[in-house]
C-alpha cells in the first residue's frame, strides 16, 4: 500500500500545521498533492463531492493521465462518508489498496487511490468512534506538566527535521529537561497509556506518540511558523 498522505513523515512542519488547522474546522478531510508535490487540504462539507481529471470535479486531478474525468465520488451517509465508484472510472478506485466495487464506508485514515494519485481521508468522528484512539480525546488538561515537557523534546527533533526526523531518544530527553533517564521511561509509560498505544509494537510506540502529539496540537506549533 502506498504511504500516505497524512503521515508525519510525508509533511513538512508547514504542511502539518495546514492539515491542523483544518482538522480543528470538525469536518472530515482529504489531503494530497499535486504534479508539483504541492499540499492540498480540502475540508468535505455538503452531501456529495466528485473526483476526477475534468477541472469541474470538486478534487480536480487534472495533471494524471490514468484519472477519467469524472472518476468517483464521495458520498455522505449519515455522519459518515463513502467512495462510490459505479463503474464511473476506467481505472478503478483503490481504498487502502484494494479496488473498491459500489460503495465503501471510510474510516479515518484510509488511503484512497484514483489513477496514480494518493489521497488521505481524515475525520475525527470516524476516528472516536474506532478502535484506534485519534489523539483528540486526551486534552492539554489531561497532561502534567511533566508529561507536556516529555512530549514537546520527544517531537522537537520531528518539527526541526522537517517532518522526517525520528522522536528523540530516552537520553536526549533526559538532557534536555534535567531529568533521569528511568524518569523519562516512566513518563513514556504513562503516555504511552494515557494515549492507549500499549498494545503497539515496541518499536512504533515512540513515533505514533509523537505523531498523535502534534496532529491534537498537544504540541506547541510555535516552531513552525
Amino acid at each position: 500500500m502506498p504511504e500516505s498522505p497524512l503521515s508525519l513523515h510525508a509533511a513538512t512542519p508547514r504542511e502539518l500545521k495546514e492539515q491542523i488547522e483544518a482538522a480543528r474546522l470538525g469536518l472530515p478531510l482529504l489531503v494530497y498533492r499535486d504534479e508539483a508535490g504541492t499540499q492540498h487540504v480540502k475540508p468535505l462539507d455538503g452531501e456529495r463531492v466528485t473526483v476526477g481529471r475534468d477541472a469541474t470535479n470538486d478534487v480536480p486531478l487534472a495533471w494524471d493521465a490514468e484519472v477519467s474525468r469524472v472518476h468517483a465520488e464521495l458520498v455522505r451517509v449519515g455522519v459518515r462518508w463513502a467512495l462510490t465508484d459505479d463503474g464511473l472510472s476506467r481505472n478503478g478506485s483503490f481504498v487502502n489498496g484494494a479496488r473498491i466495487t459500489g460503495r465503501r464506508p471510510l474510516e479515518d485514515g484510509d488511503v484512497l487511490r484514483f489513477g496514480a494519485t494518493t489521497i488521505g481521508f481524515r475525520d475525527q468522528l470516524a476516528a472516536k468512534s474506532s478502535t484506534v484512539v485519534s489523539g483528540d480525546e486526551v486534552t492539554i488538561r489531561d497532561l502534567s506538566d511533566t508529561q507536556r515537557r516529555v512530549l514537546e523534546a520527544l517531537c522537537a527533533p520531528v518539527v526541526k527535521g522537517g517532518g522526517l526526523g525520528a522522536p528523540a531518544p530516552n537520553q536526549q530527553i533526559a538532557d534536555d529537561l534535567f531529568l533521569s533517564v528511568d524518569a523519562v521511561k516512566k513518563q513514556l509509560r504513562n503516555l504511552f497509556q494515557k494515549f492507549d498505544l500499549d498494545d503497539l509494537p515496541q518499536n512504533q510506540k515512540r513515533a505514533r506518540l509523537a505523531e498523535t502529539a502534534l496532529r491534537a496540537g498537544l504540541v506547541s506549533l510555535r516552531d513552525l511558523d
